[in-house]
């Protein structure tokens, strides 16, 4: 009996109404399934309240999405450069795609910040150390180059600035709890992902 009895004792009228949820302070076992091409392990309860993400929010949701938020208006910044400086037509479309992209994630982020009465990075926030920014002395020259000169450093910088958005939202998946933080993560994972390999064949294409 234990927890479980005293629980029924307190709470009689009710105890059979409805299925409860798994406690932290049960002792039964769950079984989580993994994720495709991985097999489902064994949680205890303590860790079976934290395993599946729900509607609140922790640090490590509220880190990742204030972080992304200068993280995109950085790649948007860079997108915008491109209609006038690129030389080629299929970097100014992919450039065209992140815009439409990530200008409503930031839309969207910023709304969640607020909604959760969070403090939204302004514009000139500070971003040492997140993976995959361009330094303020590569802006600055992505911004003064044309050309041939503007796609190179634009897909060297963009590529790498994808990836670190790749390490951040690894790190919410595996630390975070908000559905809404993991459904915004692997969509962002996934789209990065494809545009990512879309810029490494550019750069093959336009090796000598």
């Amino acid at each position: 009996m234990g927890i479980m009895g005293t629980v029924f004792a307190l709470s009689a009228c009710s105890a059979d109404t409805a299925p409860q949820a798994p406690r932290a302070d049960s002792t039964a076992p769950v079984i989580a399934p993994g994720r495709p091409g991985e097999q489902a392990k064994t949680l205890s309860p303590g860790e079976a309240a934290t395993a599946v993400p729900g509607p609140t929010a922790n640090a490590a949701d509220i880190t990742y999405v204030q972080d992304m938020v200068v993280h995109h208006r950085q790649a948007l910044d860079m997108a915008l450069l491109a209609p006038s400086r690129a030389d080629s037509a299929k970097l100014k479309s992919l450039a065209d795609r992140i815009k439409a992209a990530q200008g409503p994630e930031i839309q969207y982020m910023t709304t969640w910040l607020r909604e959760q009465e969070q403090k939204v990075p302004d514009h000139h926030a500070v971003h040492e150390g997140m993976p995959g920014m361009a330094t303020p002395e590569q802006m600055e020259a992505l911004k003064a180059a044309k050309g041939k000169d503007f796609d190179r450093m634009f897909l060297q910088l963009m590529i790498n600035h994808h990836l670190g958005a790749l390490k951040m939202s690894e790190q919410v998946l595996t630390s975070g709890s908000h559905i809404k933080i993991e459904e915004l993560a692997n969509d962002v994972s996934v789209t990065q992902m494809a545009e990512i390999r879309r810029m490494q064949e550019m750069q093959a294409a336009a090796a000598p």
